[in-house]
């Protein structure tokens, strides 16, 4: 079966940074594009930051631009998402995803995979 596993996750005070990792098994991930995808309580989910199936192409959302960093290591079947400068903004939990077809990679509904999350928080 299909299984996206994220760590890295933890407490971090604001300036700080972290190094979210997602391991993927059970499908052929270098033909994926690959997303973070983060919610905080009572928020809906949101777009974080998207990698083309070579890592040639990134692409991120406006309030994470300048901060966050993507890549992805095909060989190894792993993503990764380095978080420097965070804000306590940034808490929630994040979510790694899987998208082989869809167009529209800012979108939670295009993807076909999710990982379980991983708790982010950024005290003040």
């Amino acid at each position: 079966q299909v299984q996206l596993v994220e760590s890295g996750g933890g407490l971090v005070q604001a300036g700080g940074s972290l190094r979210l990792s997602c391991a993927a098994s059970g499908l052929t991930f270098r033909r994926y594009t690959m997303g973070w995808f983060r919610q905080a309580p009572g928020k809906e989910r949101e777009f974080v930051a998207a990698i083309s199936w070579s890592g040639s192409s990134t692409f991120y959302a406006d309030s994470v631009k300048g901060r966050f960093t993507i890549s992805r290591d095909n060989a190894k079947n792993t993503m990764y998402l380095q978080m420097n400068s965070l804000k306590p903004e940034d808490t929630a939990v994040y979510y790694c995803a899987a998208d082989r077809f869809g167009v529209d990679f800012v979108s939670k509904d295009e993807y076909d995979y999710w990982g379980q999350g991983t708790q982010v928080t950024v005290s003040s």
